[in-house]
């Protein structure tokens, strides 16, 4: 079938999409072959770098889906992998044929090995651990060779539940420690050996819980669900396949509400990964958590237990993690500092009215400065002209242009993208008019979005911030932004680097038979946008005029980090016409260099990440327990060096405009978010900066018009 069969796919792509979900099918083999014929399709049609299904292709699935489903290696062994070897290349022509033959194989040995892993570890179980004894655990799995036989096997396993056992054993040493200090009552003091015996039973609770809740409730589908995604990311990071269930998310993410802790989770290895906050969530107005901190264990508010989420499903934890508005949730976490920490979350209805844009003013010296927040690029794309990210923003910048403002900060940071057409009316607020960004397909024709609009919102001083979690459109309005030198961008070394476009597929209206009942949907990569300047994004992302230190700086974090991105390329550039000003932009990233290579709290900040790096990096942990807590202690004081971090405060007073001071009688719970955010505003190293170089640019803009008059 040629590419022309692409025009006819094009009228079932239904929205724009950047969510990753988890899949799900019927059991039924016939419908397995069937979205494997559908799917294979519309990414061969579809997709804008289509992969050449051959044996280097079917190489890369079997090494990605053994991984997927033995990540931790501690079911599969040597021989299994050996005996799966004949499939190795031969997976690209099971594709073309519809056949699920290498799937079946490795899903029936797969439930033979999980069956024996539950006998392993039961037994081990059984007896008492030797905290004593000089013994080191090694959790680089990536690493870690299949084991040679059973009994390696065994003894892998021994070496994981005995580490398991002794973080709980020092967690209920410490716990018991502290009980007594603050003489409890009724304080039952309790031995080492029968701490361990606790710490044993825990372990034993928590294994059982994973293969009775997750294990035991992972059906055929789940597995095939796993294969299916496996398939398709081969293409690029941001192509998935969506079943049923997570379209409907899909769905219910788009209509603009959310329940719960206010967090995006992402499974990684055996761990459920923090990777988004809401704004104006709970999660994120508590101000515990953050991005890359790791879910270890969940209780809910009324229970005395927790319940370890540690290799469970993560459509489970999330059912365990979500819960009525009003109730409480206790997570414990593993921060990104490596420290173990217990908090507690009362669950709320996420507004969508919190990732809107909001703005702030701030007098510095004897200026008015404005700061809009944009957490998004949101969009109703049944009604654009209902509620917009550029109409909100214009808004806003009209609202504090009536304050005075002498200068715009646009605040990036964390803001994943949205909207392509939003982005580009919301650039077009900053010139006259003129081109944005390119926008190229597989075999078709660049096109150029333009802003088309003479009038121009804000001419003043204007700064975006940005860091690496700045992605898509948000790359997309910095890049046009410095290129045309409008805007001075400050932030990280780099952007995150996704410069592509995804797509959703309706799979239902690809077929016209419904017997098979509802196929999900599949998102997929289908366009490359590119700079005016003629250069992608993708990877490279958008390099800051003025590149300051954060947490993230030495966390691989960015679409380079990722399996199978697409490349870096570029196209011709367009004509366009830099920004004609007064302002004096290379003397004011020069100056802001100078000021941030002294400042102690930025190099604070970035001593703080290289340290977290290092801890990240050591996967290397003494079974031997004075070891073991002497190495806890040490990280736990080497990590108070960096509490003046959380501690920096500024001399910047931050209020909101009048008219939502007005709506503050009415709405406390909008006050209390307000205050929330000016409270971190006048703490934040960053938006300080920011302002500083507002003031230098509107010094050198009155230099140099003085200058001219007098010429």
């Amino acid at each position: 079938m040629k590419r022309n069969y692409n025009i006819l796919l094009l009228v079932l792509l239904l929205a724009f999409g950047s969510c990753s979900f988890t899949t799900k099918v019927d059991d039924n083999p016939d419908k397995d072959k069937l979205l494997i014929q559908i799917i294979t399709l519309a990414l061969d049609q579809l997709h804008f770098e289509p992969k050449t299904v051959d044996d280097n292709f079917s190489k890369e699935v079997f090494v990605d889906y053994l991984e997927q489903v033995d990540p931790l290696k501690r079911y599969f062994l040597k021989s299994d992998i050996e005996d799966f070897k004949k499939y190795e290349t031969q997976i690209d022509d099971q594709l073309k044929n519809y056949d699920i033959t290498f799937f079946n194989e490795v899903y029936e040995r797969l439930v033979k090995r999980q069956d024996e892993a539950k006998a392993y570890y039961q037994e081990i179980l059984e007896k008492p651990f030797d905290f004593s004894k000089d013994e080191t655990y090694d959790a680089d799995y990536e690493n870690l060779p299949y084991a040679k036989n059973k009994k390696e096997l065994k003894d892998r396993w021994r070496q994981q539940l005995k580490f398991n056992t002794l973080s709980n054993f020092d967690a209920l040493m410490t716990q018991q420690e502290d009980d007594k200090a603050s003489n409890k009552e009724d304080l039952e003091i309790k031995t080492p050996k029968q701490l361990e015996e606790d710490a044993r039973a825990e372990t034993l609770k928590a294994l059982d819980n994973y293969f009775t809740d997750y294990i035991k409730d992972m059906q055929r589908k789940d597995w095939f669900s796993m294969y299916v995604n496996t398939i398709v990311e081969e293409y690029d990071p941001h192509t998935s396949y969506m079943a049923p269930v997570d379209k409907d998310r899909f769905d219910q993410q788009m209509s603009g509400k959310l329940e719960g802790i206010g967090a995006r989770l992402q499974k990684k290895m055996d761990y459920i990964k923090i990777v988004e906050l809401i704004s104006g969530g709970p999660a994120w107005r508590d101000g515990q958590i953050e991005v890359g901190d790791l879910i270890l264990k969940v209780r809910q508010g009324d229970e005395k237990e927790a319940v370890s989420v540690v290799g469970m499903r993560i459509d489970d934890a999330i059912k365990l993690i979500k819960g009525p508005k009003g109730t409480d949730v206790v997570l414990t976490m593993k921060k990104v500092d490596g420290t173990i920490e217990d908090i507690k979350i009362t669950r709320d209805l996420v507004e969508l009215e919190e990732t809107y844009a909001k703005s702030s003013i701030v007098k510095k010296d004897e200026r008015m400065y404005g700061v809009i927040n944009l957490p998004k690029f949101y969009v109703d794309f049944n009604d654009y002209k209902e509620r917009n990210a550029a109409s909100d923003i214009k808004l806003e910048i009209e609202r504090l242009k009536e304050q005075g403002i002498e200068g715009l900060v646009i605040d990036l940071r964390n803001n994943g993208g949205g909207s392509l057409k939003t982005v580009v009316d919301m650039a077009g607020l900053f010139i006259k008019d003129g081109p944005i960004v390119q926008v190229k397909e597989t075999g078709s024709q660049k096109e150029v979005l333009k802003d088309t609009d003479k009038s121009i919102t804000w001419d003043g001083p204007l700064v975006i911030m940005v860091n690496e979690l700045s992605a898509s459109a948000s790359e997309i309005l910095a890049a046009a932004m410095q290129d045309y030198k409008r805007a001075i961008i400050i932030g990280s070394k780099q952007t995150y680097g996704k410069g592509t476009v995804q797509n959703v597929l309706d799979l239902n209206r690809m077929v016209r038979n419904s017997s098979h009942g509802d196929l999900g949907a599949l998102k997929l990569t289908r366009q490359k946008f590119y700079r005016i300047n003629g250069g992608s994004t993708q990877l490279e992302g958008v390099k800051s005029d003025i590149a300051v230190p954060d947490r993230y700086s030495f966390i691989d974090i960015g679409e380079r980090d990722q399996e199978n991105p697409l490349p870096w390329d570029k196209i011709t550039p367009v004509n366009y016409e830099v920004w004609d000003s007064y302002f004096d932009y290379d003397t004011t990233i020069q100056n802001s260099k100078n000021r941030m290579s002294n400042n102690t709290q930025l190099k604070l900040i970035e001593q703080s990440a290289k340290w977290a790096k290092t801890q990240m990096e050591d996967k290397t942990y003494s079974l031997n327990y004075t070891k073991y807590k002497a190495e806890l202690d040490l990280n736990e004081e080497q990590a108070k060096q960096f509490d003046a971090i959380s501690d920096y405060k500024t001399n910047l007073t931050f209020s909101s405009l009048p008219y939502e001071q007005q709506m503050f009688t009415q709405d406390t719970v909008l006050k209390q978010k307000r205050e929330r955010w000016h409270e971190n505003l006048s703490k934040d190293v960053y938006v300080e900066e920011a302002l500083n170089v507002l003031d230098d640019l509107n010094n050198t803009y009155r230099i140099n018009k003085v200058a001219t008059i007098k010429d």
